[in-house]
């Protein structure tokens, strides 16, 4: 009885073939890669899952001088695409691949999902403010009165990029706008 359950219940630390065709096929990494990254995630995760706490710490090493934990947790949720409260290696590797590799579209796309905190497939203003005020913290950004205030940044995004004038942006709005715009499009997606 025991060595059948083992082989039914794969461990988090395993990397199936199943799992490496589908980053094959969504990544930018070839085999011998997506077995590099996944021993490096081990090293880093033993237990083959990051949780919100790891994956904060990892990212704040990027931003020393930063608050890193409120974008780190909105990241985070983009990042946890089954909402488990945990990234496994698939969902990691997928991130990494867009936000290193992907094309400008794909990457403002995640940028936009990162922004649909409700995920309701809109971005209001109240939710833009929140990670622009997250995006200050990172980056250290201590001047945020007057014109440079969270709240003024997002009237000015909100004005060029909302088309049809509902207080909202869908994510053509937020794509279009940011490939029109270079200030934005560096400020809303810094990678992209």
């Amino acid at each position: 009885m025991g060595s059948d359950t083992s082989k039914s219940k794969k461990r988090a630390t395993q990397l199936t073939e199943e799992e490496i065709q589908l980053l094959l096929k969504n990544t930018h990494f070839n085999r011998q890669q997506i077995k590099e990254w996944h021993q490096g995630f081990l090293k880093d995760c033993s237990k083959g899952k990051l949780d919100k706490k790891k994956f904060i710490e990892v990212y704040k090493q990027f931003y020393p001088t930063g608050k890193a934990d409120k974008f780190c947790s909105h990241v985070f949720k983009t990042f946890d695409t089954d909402n488990s409260g945990e990234i496994d290696f698939v969902e990691f590797l997928i991130a990494i691949s867009v936000t290193s590799h992907g094309d400008i579209r794909e990457k403002l796309n995640m940028a936009f999902n990162m922004y649909d905190i409700d995920k309701n497939g809109k971005v209001d203003a109240k939710e833009m403010e929140q990670i622009v005020t997250a995006i200050y913290d990172l980056l250290g950004e201590e001047n945020r009165k007057g014109e440079n205030s969270p709240a003024k940044r997002v009237e000015k995004i909100m004005i060029k990029l909302d088309s049809n004038g509902d207080r909202s942006l869908t994510k053509d709005e937020f794509i279009n706008g940011c490939l029109q715009d270079d200030f934005l499009k560096n400020l809303l997606a810094p990678n992209a």
